[in-house]
C-alpha cells in the first residue's frame, strides 16, 4: 500500500469526513468499559459492553440527520450512550415500546 498514494488520500479524505462518528463509537466503547470496570466487572465483559456501546453509537449517529441534529453532536451521543451503557438503553427502549404497545 505505500506505493500507491491515491489510497491513503482516500482513507484521508474518508476519515475528514466521517471523523465525528468513529469519535463518537470510541468515546462510547472506552467510557462504556471504563464506567463498567469501575462498577466492579471484569475486562472481557467490559470489553464486549464498551463493544455493542460502540455499535450502538454508530447506529444512532448515523440516524441524527433524520432528526436534523448536525452530524458534529455525535460525539455528545455517544458519551451520553457509554454513560447509560448497553443495558440502560435496552431498558428504555423496552419501556417505550411497551408503552406504544398498550396505547394500541
Amino acid at each position: 500500500m505505500p506505493d500507491r498514494p491515491e489510497t491513503w488520500a482516500w482513507l484521508l479524505a474518508w476519515l475528514e469526513q466521517h471523523h465525528p462518528l468513529l469519535y463518537a463509537a470510541m468515546l462510547s466503547s472506552v467510557l462504556a468499559a471504563a464506567r463498567f470496570i469501575y462498577s466492579g466487572g471484569g475486562i472481557r465483559r467490559a470489553l464486549g459492553e464498551g463493544f455493542i456501546c460502540g455499535l450502538i453509537t454508530l447506529a444512532a449517529s448515523n440516524g441524527l440527520s433524520l432528526f436534523g441534529i448536525p452530524i458534529e453532536a455525535a460525539p455528545f451521543f455517544g458519551g451520553m450512550i457509554g454513560l447509560i451503557g448497553a443495558d440502560g438503553i435496552r431498558a428504555g427502549l423496552k419501556r417505550f415500546t411497551n408503552r406504544k404497545v398498550d396505547a394500541l
